[in-house]
């Protein structure tokens, strides 16, 4: 069994590992080597400038607006959108009354039709999300001041998108809207996978829905909840923070950057601006940011592993 095996492993990976360095690694170190030059993205022409593009970078106030906003998605999204997702699956799959003649564990009424709402919004692209909440958002004939007005004073009318101070709420609701359907489902799968002793049993011994679900589900999901974790950061610092952004503010990343993203000023300064070097400078910042965030929520979050 052991003759051949290195060869016949090797023969399986290189192929896959050849095309990941391609596509995904060489594309790093061309970004990390380009944020050393002064390319433009447009011309083949360029001299390397050293550590110019970093000492600009470092005294760019709109760089550190826009790493604020992102390191608030990466912190704040996960953490609304997981905490939601835990608290719908739990209800649908374990927080039920029970029913005469039926299962002791059991999820709330209707669970099957509440599943299908909270997936729907994944159905539907993150573009036309954007372009859906960015009509809601509307502050003259959008849905929500169009409400407001129904059932309160017209006095209440926010700008939304328009003001400063909330635009970047309202873009990462959008987000978490978007998103936490997925986890709902994600997590309602492994609560599925969960023993119904355990759960019998701690309601033997008085336990009720908080302590079963911080003593028994949070536990032996706990992975699954550190994978969703580091899965939805990354999401919150890529792409899906550049479609809301880009599609639903004035700008877009107004007003007055209030609402700018790290991967946003990445594109902005390649595509609007002819500064791909320096693009590729905050590129090399976010990929820092991104692996800093997964560390520390790897390492945060590791704990003994439960099995059953």
């Amino acid at each position: 069994m052991q003759h051949g095996k290195y060869r016949f492993i090797v023969g399986f990976l290189a192929v896959p590992l050849g095309l990941y360095a391609l596509f995904v690694i060489w594309p790093f170190i061309q970004s990390i080597y380009y944020s050393f030059t002064d390319w433009t993205g447009l011309s083949p022409e360029f001299k390397m400038v050293g550590f110019d593009n970093y000492s600009r970078m470092l005294d760019d106030d709109i760089f550190w607006k826009s790493l604020q906003h992102s390191v608030m998605f990466a912190l704040l999204v996960p953490l609304v959108t997981l905490s939601l997702a835990l608290f719908f699956a739990f209800m649908i799959n374990v927080g039920g009354r029970r029913r005469r003649g039926g299962p002791a564990i059991t999820g709330v009424r209707g669970s099957g039709f509440y599943k299908i709402v909270y997936f729907f919004p994944q159905v539907l692209s993150i573009a036309i999300v954007a372009l859906l909440f960015q009509f809601a958002y509307n502050p003259d004939s959008g849905a929500i001041n169009s409400l407001l007005r129904g059932i309160g004073p017209d006095s209440i009318q926010p700008l939304w998108l328009g003001d400063p101070n909330i635009a970047l709420w309202c873009v990462m609701a959008v987000l978490v809207w978007s998103t936490v359907g997925f986890f709902v489902v994600l997590f309602s799968a492994g609560m599925a996978s969960i023993p119904a002793e355990l759960y019998e049993a701690a309601l033997l011994d008085g336990a009720n829905r908080a302590t079963t679900f911080f003593k028994v589900t949070l536990p032996l999901l706990w992975d699954t909840v550190q994978s969703g974790w580091v899965y939805m950061g990354i999401l919150a610092l890529g792409a899906e923070s550049f479609a809301v952004v880009q599609i639903m503010t004035t700008g877009p990343g107004g007003p007055d950057y209030s609402t700018t993203v790290m991967v946003l000023y990445v594109y902005q300064k390649a595509f609007r601006d002819g500064q791909a070097a320096y693009a590729t400078t905050i590129g090399v910042a976010l990929l820092v940011v991104t692996l800093a965030f997964a560390a520390v929520v790897m390492r945060l979050g590791r704990r003994e592993r439960l099995e059953y």
